[in-house]
């Protein structure tokens, strides 16, 4: 494993946890990365690297390199109404350097934060290393027990950034409010067919929804399922699914039978949540561990990005300096829960009044309805979703120091 008895210990190996990891150990402080698996390749993740995200990327003076790695960029974001498509967003108009999101493999992302974050002599990453459990002592986070059974101790924090099935938050007793999800995904791909269509969106008013991401090659696919009904799904067989597919989404008809086996699909359960509190002493909670993300709006991974940068400008100094964070930790929470807020409660209506409608109640749009024809009428309107989906609410910088 890597180096022992760190200064900080970061509990997961996503974009939250390896960008934290890069900054701290950036700011000079010991850091200790711990992934439960051996590797970071993992079909199926949040792939959507946003403009915030690569604004950080260039602060960092990584811009360039990261943009090398494999990546296919998207401008704008459609959707197909009653045989009509609407765009609903442009990107193009963001007053960025990078007015687009880079649909990047997250496994390409985290090992380029894994790369860039060795370059710094205090950053240590310990593969197939999972933390099961807390060690407190005094009223304080002392540690974490490991898979194998030993423990390990940070000198100074213990940062929980292990997911949206977060174990440790878990293990914290901090409170869960839940805002409830009335769906899961179910992903898979699907090659390019002879079909021009290349669009990026979502397709619905059918009875089904479907999300097809221009993936350069192939398309990634999210197929939206009522809350549980994955096993229902399944049990009508792959034949139903594909006719299910290609009627959601003609265009893709003529490739529908490369899906043969159902090991082809993945369901991610949709969660929509966050903690009343992201910290205790010894112990922050950040990303999905802290508040998971609905995929509308494909914002998770940026907003667990946005809060390790936040965590590290906090936090990153003083503990450079050898001391005490705990006072610090509620900082970190009062900076990043109003955009968390901000994007749960857009995710949450989008859930309540165009999910729940057409996926659960099975509703059929025979017409385009008035909010959409907006954005058709005044294509001005389509910078709006642009602005949130890309940059966000209460964007950060880099502000941490570089030892």
């Amino acid at each position: 494993m890597a180096a022992e008895n760190p200064d900080l210990l970061i509990c997961g190996g996503g974009p939250a946890g390896m960008m934290a990891g890069l900054l701290f150990a950036r700011a000079g402080v010991k850091t200790l990365v711990l992934e439960k698996h051996g590797d970071f390749l993992r079909d199926f993740r949040g792939d959507t690297v946003h403009p915030s995200t690569l604004e950080l990327m260039d602060e960092l003076g990584l811009l360039e390199a990261f943009l090398e790695r494999p990546h296919d960029p998207i401008q704008t974001l459609t959707a197909r109404v009653a045989d009509e498509r609407i765009t609903i967003a442009d990107l193009s108009h963001l007053k960025v350097k990078c007015p687009f999101v880079a649909m990047m493999p997250q496994w390409e992302f985290l090992d380029f934060v894994a790369d860039a974050a060795r370059r710094y002599p205090a950053f240590s990453l310990g593969m197939r290393t999972q933390a099961l459990d807390l060690i407190e002592e005094g009223g304080r986070v002392a540690g974490v027990m490991l898979a194998d059974g030993s423990a390990l101790r940070p000198r100074l924090l213990t940062i929980a950034a292990d997911g949206r099935g977060s174990i440790l938050r878990a293990r914290s007793g901090l409170p869960l409010r839940d805002l409830g999800a009335p769906i899961d995904v179910l992903w898979f791909r699907l090659p390019k067919g002879a079909s021009d269509f290349r669009e990026t969106g979502g397709t619905f008013g059918a009875g089904v929804l479907l999300v097809q991401i221009n993936r350069g090659d192939y398309w990634q696919c999210a197929f939206v399922v009522p809350k549980g009904a994955a096993e229902e799904v399944r049990a009508r067989g792959i034949e139903a699914f594909r006719n299910d597919v290609a009627r959601a989404v003609p265009d893709l008809a003529d490739v529908t039978e490369t899906l043969t086996d159902w090991e082809q699909v993945k369901l991610l359960s949709v969660s929509l949540d966050r903690l009343d509190h992201w910290s205790k002493p010894g112990l922050l909670c950040i990303g999905d561990a802290a508040h998971a993300m609905s995929p509308v709006g494909g914002v998770g991974i940026n907003l667990a990005i946005q809060d390790a940068v936040a965590a590290a400008n906090i936090l990153a100094a003083s503990l450079a300096r050898d001391e005490n964070v705990d006072a610090l930790l509620e900082k970190v929470q009062d900076r990043r829960m109003l955009p968390v807020k901000l994007i749960q409660a857009g995710q949450k209506a989008v859930h309540d009044r165009i999910l729940t409608p057409l996926v659960v109640r099975k509703a059929v749009l025979d017409r385009v309805p008035f909010p959409l024809r907006l954005f058709k009428a005044f294509p001005i309107l389509r910078r709006i979703p642009a602005r949130i989906v890309g940059l966000g609410f209460r964007r950060e910088h880099i502000n941490s120091p570089e030892a």
